[in-house]
């Protein structure tokens, strides 16, 4: 498998008691982004963590923050969501009106504009507004709870995905995230992926084994 692929631990799977630590850990394990994950509740079954909490954690690493909002309505916390230090922001189609007006301002506020699709979204979504897009984010779990079985059944849409970011020309990273294992992750870079999000299969094991957890994603 490629060595070039971006791998994103998800803090939701870290002790969250230490998350400092934790973030400063799988960075020197080799983790490319740290991906944030934020639920409301309301959008998805669960609460995670809002702003303040990626203020706090982003003086402890140098590495990009992936912030994937499972939040609705997300626009009212993008500038927010940007102050904390949130590199890229990734928002769900499904979570307000305009998809095409939220991701030119998580642009304008200066990150990287990212597009969510849940099992059951359909890439037509983005079709009309590549150039807006600057990073894709697959599900292949029911957003909400980390754990679950990755679902063979989005890897059609990663490759639906990644034609589409071809024929842009622009290189836009491909992100999947959900039950990515050492055993699923080469299945998702073969239909296209370019960087993984892993919780449970990064964070298992303790600090001493985070390393040697990312470099068996990378294969």
């Amino acid at each position: 498998m490629a060595h070039d692929v971006i791998i994103a631990p998800s803090i939701l799977a870290a002790d969250f008691a230490r998350l400092g630590e934790e973030a400063r850990a799988v960075e020197a394990a080799g983790a490319d982004w740290l991906h944030v994950d934020v639920m409301d509740g309301h959008f998805v079954p669960n609460i995670t963590i809002g702003p303040d909490v990626v203020k706090a954690l982003r003086p402890h690493v140098k590495i990009p923050f992936d912030v994937h909002l499972m939040i609705a309505p997300a626009d009212p916390y993008l500038e927010a969501f940007r102050a904390a230090g949130a590199d890229y922001i990734s928002v769900h189609p499904e979570a307000g009106p305009h998809l095409n007006r939220t991701l030119k301002r998580i642009r304008e506020l200066g990150a990287k504009a990212g597009v969510v699709f849940n099992p059951s979204t359909d890439p037509s979504v983005i079709q009309w507004m590549m150039d807006e897009v600057d990073l894709i984010l697959v599900m292949s779990i029911n957003p909400g709870f980390g754990g679950q079985s990755f679902m063979t059944s989005q890897l059609k849409k990663i490759e639906t995905l990644r034609a589409m970011i071809d024929a842009t020309g622009r290189d836009i990273p491909l992100e999947v995230d959900g039950g990515v294992t050492p055993e699923t992750a080469p299945k998702c870079v073969a239909a296209g992926a370019s960087a993984l999000v892993a919780g449970t299969a990064v964070f298992r094991g303790g600090p001493e084994k985070y390393a040697a957890n990312i470099r068996a994603l990378r294969g």
